[in-house]
């Protein structure tokens, strides 16, 4: 695990929390409880604060940065943020899977409960409503959620807390 401290700020990992090997976590950073980042990914807490909630698993090569003097990133609790994911200075509300590839910019907020389709766009300022599902070049809600898709919200974030207990097992 690479944690590094920025300008006096070091990252707050919670001793439950996995961070991977190759994964960079520097500055103003908190990780909760039982959250896991993974291979590749970078979280920059250089400009301003990155809060990630508890249970939320971070996967390999997403870039989590803030906005300079201006943003935090905030991600909340049983979240899954896909592999190669950019967030910028938003905010992610809790239960959000948000799809591998996407993108979500400045001031953009996600809704509790939502499901970001792969390669989703959140442009600048835009906000998802809770409990949809968004996808596109720029990301739109286009129906609201079944009680089976907020279960798999929920069974991913699950998942990872086994993949990590795998992890750690050997």
């Amino acid at each position: 695990m690479s944690l590094y401290p920025y300008r006096g700020r070091a990252p707050v990992v919670h001793p439950s929390a996995y961070v991977a090997p190759t994964a960079s976590i520097i500055g103003d950073v908190t990780v909760g409880e039982q959250s896991s980042v993974w291979f590749g990914a970078a979280i920059r807490g250089d400009v301003m604060a990155i809060h990630v909630g508890a249970r939320t698993s971070i996967q390999d090569n997403t870039v989590v940065h803030a906005t300079h003097d201006w943003l935090e990133t905030t991600i909340g609790d049983d979240c899954t943020v896909g592999h190669g994911v950019i967030l910028h200075g938003c905010h992610v509300h809790d239960r959000v899977l948000v799809g591998m590839g996407s993108i979500v910019l400045d001031a953009a907020e996600i809704g509790a409960d939502v499901i970001l389709g792969a390669g989703s766009l959140v442009t600048a300022r835009t906000k998802i409503p809770p409990g949809v599902m968004a996808f596109g070049r720029p990301a739109k809600p286009v129906r609201d959620l079944t009680e089976a898709e907020l279960a798999s919200i929920r069974e991913a974030a699950a998942h990872y807390q086994l993949l990590v207990a795998n992890y750690r097992g050997g």
